[in-house]
């Protein structure tokens, strides 16, 4: 179980309030330690590009989203958003929306997913999806001393939901944070969770969903949890995880929207190939054609239809305007349309009374380079 998803983390305090990203310093770290330079050319400069509150410290004390460029002005081939931006200034003008549901599975200490019983597997998938609690059956004297089943709800929590605590606390840390989530839902395997980022313009899409899934993974580490965001964690009758991309502009928001909408799905269908590179590691062993997804090798599309590779939301059909829903990204999906992202540097920017400057860097495990192609 890998989460296939990494993030740097630095600390630093400096002497004020800061209001906005144009007030904070550039920085620099050892990129040897975490493969993102070679040794004998170790420092990689660290440049803000967003700041949010920080749910765990409180007060004046906020995150930061740098990114990352080497010793010689250039992009670090880690900084997929350096691209991600400039494409997006390109297409401002069709103002472009993003909403992401970043589907992600919480395991144990023992890696395996948290909740399922030691030695086994829960019952079979259908009772967890947006669940709360567990229905069970039991006697009951309805009248005359006949005997029947009824049905009652056990305590929240007790058999179908695993973690609410854990997720609600995250919910709870992006909405102070003041990052854009709009909602979060149990998903269709036990343990599997989903929060929804969004709407979002431009490339503030992958800034806002690098941050919720930052503090997804933080605040799992106080519960001593591990969150996973592999497209296919269980082998079998599970469901994957995906990362469905809901997007539009400004066109197809408006009334006969629909027309832009089917002529964006038709582009998409002729670089099936090609997204689908970018759309996540593994994503192969998600997209079988099964499992509420399409397969990864043919291109579909249809209306209220989650087994295509895009969707058109029966209302916004029925309205003739609205956005479409590409369900082809897997939950590990960093590059491109989500914005074009692998790897993010969070800066925290502490205010501490006496002034002490703390600066801790935790190297990340790293788990793959295959990501260095894209």
């Amino acid at each position: 179980m890998t989460p296939l998803l990494n993030a740097n983390f630095f600390f630093q305090t400096i002497p004020h309030k800061v209001t906005d990203v144009s007030q904070l310093p550039n920085w620099d770290f050892d990129g040897s330690s975490t493969e993102q330079a070679p040794g004998h050319d170790s420092d990689v400069y660290l440049r803000p590009v967003s700041i949010y509150r920080d749910p765990f410290r409180g007060g004046d004390n906020i995150i930061a989203l740098a990114t990352t460029y080497n010793s010689d002005g250039t992009p670090n081939w880690t900084n997929y958003r350096h691209e991600a931006a400039k494409t997006m200034e390109l297409a401002k003008d069709t103002v472009p929306w993003f909403g992401i549901e970043q589907e992600y599975t919480l395991f144990g200490a023992d890696d395996r997913p948290l909740g399922w019983p030691k030695g086994g597997f829960p019952g079979p998938q259908g009772p967890y999806y947006c669940a709360v609690g567990k229905i069970i059956h039991a006697p009951c004297i309805l009248s005359y001393l006949i005997l029947t089943c009824c049905s009652f709800y056990q305590h929240l929590g007790a058999g179908n939901v695993v973690a609410r605590d854990l997720v609600e606390a995250h919910y709870r840390a992006c909405l102070y944070a003041g990052v854009k989530i709009s909602g979060i839902n149990a998903e269709v395997m036990p343990s599997q969770w989903e929060f929804q980022v969004g709407p979002c313009e431009g490339i503030s899409m992958g800034d806002e969903l690098w941050i919720a899934r930052y503090l997804v993974q933080r605040i799992a580490e106080e519960w001593g949890s591990k969150v996973s965001f592999h497209p296919k964690p269980l082998q079998g009758d599970w469901n994957g995880a995906g990362a469905h991309t809901n997007y539009s502009t400004k066109q197809m928001r408006e009334p006969g929207g629909i027309k832009a909408i089917n002529e964006a799905i038709e582009k998409l269908s002729k670089r099936h190939d090609q997204h689908i590179v970018v759309y996540g590691e593994d994503n192969d062993q998600r997209l079988t054609g099964q499992h509420e997804t399409g397969h990864i090798g043919q291109f579909s599309s249809g209306v209220a239809n989650r087994g295509a590779s895009i969707r058109i939301p029966r209302h916004v059909n029925e309205k003739g305007y609205g956005y479409l829903e590409d369900r082809r990204p897997a939950s590990n999906a960093g590059k491109l349309k989500l914005p074009r992202l692998t790897r993010c540097n969070l800066t925290w920017y502490v205010q501490i009374p006496t002034g002490l400057l703390i600066s801790l860097s935790r190297p990340p495990s790293w788990t793959s380079r295959r990501f260095q192609a894209g």
